[in-house]
């Protein structure tokens, strides 16, 4: 009988996915338990902080070993950084940035973070960056369409065709607590942006996807810098099946698109790869990607309750 390449890799994912819950399952009910420190002062916060690095490169290890790793890499300064963060600033919110070409796979790890998130009772709240495209519905019609627009040499995913003053003194006003109006780009070729049009919360982890995540200015918010990368006929095919089944459009705008947003990437997006903290795999298994999410909120809050 002859087995695909394909199928050997589901394979492992399954045995991966096995694997960590087991290890999940051996934390919670470990009786080798710590007592839980006092994370309302600096010691509990220091405490805490240790005991998730030694857990955190436990993981990494872990997953280095997999058919199929989630952790393509992680920034040396990462850990160090966002470990004094949790302990000098304990009540600002968690901000969470994820970027990559597109077709790339963040939008379906943004989408996994705030189902698991969610799952384990964590308030999260999820912005598109891609809301605060400019307005172009004026250039549109006086081109006749959008991909005339940008047959004309409009360069959509540039940095100036983003509001991102907006963005940035909207991601400032979530992460000290404060909620917002966010604008809306509507997905419909008319260019239409919005102002004010979607309520966003600012719950303790928020969770911030799009390509100008990583743009000037805009990076430096984030607590968690995330990069997903996927191989580019992967991405080719995930964006021409969207284009095509969800978008209505022809095989050959489609790629002509495909080429713009191919070259876009390369010029605007990928550049900001070696600034990211985590770079993810946006080929690797979900279910497997979402007991790593179990396993660090089991290791986060099992522990032993000092008795009174």
């Amino acid at each position: 009988m002859y087995y695909s390449k394909h199928h050997f890799i589901y394979i492992n994912n399954v045995m991966e996915s096995e694997n960590m819950k087991l290890l999940i399952e051996k934390e919670l009910n470990s009786t080798d338990k710590i007592l839980k420190p006092d994370f309302n002062s600096k010691t509990g916060r220091e405490f805490l902080v240790f005991y998730l690095q030694t857990k955190f490169r436990q993981i990494l290890a872990y997953d280095k070993r997999c058919e199929a790793p989630i952790f393509i890499s992680v920034n040396p300064a990462f850990i160090n950084r966002f470990s004094k963060r949790l302990i000098n600033n304990p009540s600002k919110r968690l901000l969470i940035g994820i970027t990559g070409e597109s077709a790339s796979g963040k939008s379906t790890i943004c989408t996994e973070i705030k189902k698991n998130i969610e799952k384990l009772c964590m308030p999260v709240s999820i912005l598109s960056t891609d809301n605060y495209f400019n307005d172009i519905s004026k250039l549109i019609a006086k081109y006749g369409s959008f991909d005339n627009l940008r047959d004309n040499g409009y360069d959509v995913d540039a940095p100036t065709s983003f509001q991102l003053d907006t963005l940035k003194n909207d991601l400032l006003s979530l992460a000290e607590g404060n909620d917002i109006k966010a604008p809306m780009y509507l997905p419909n070729g008319t260019g239409v942006s919005v102002p004010h049009a979607q309520d966003i919360y600012s719950r303790k982890v928020i969770v911030v996807e799009g390509i100008a995540t990583m743009y000037e200015d805009i990076q430096d918010i984030f607590d968690i810098k995330i990069y997903v990368e996927a191989d580019n006929e992967l991405r080719k095919n995930r964006f021409m099946a969207r284009a095509l089944l969800e978008r209505n459009q022809s095989s050959e705008n489609a790629l002509k698109h495909w080429d713009y947003i191919a070259s876009a990437g390369e010029k605007y997006v990928k550049p900001f790869r070696s600034q990211a903290d985590l770079i993810l795999n946006g080929n690797a298994d979900l279910e497997y990607f979402a007991e790593i999410l179990k396993y660090i909120h089991a290791i986060t809050n099992n522990f032993e309750q000092i008795p009174v």
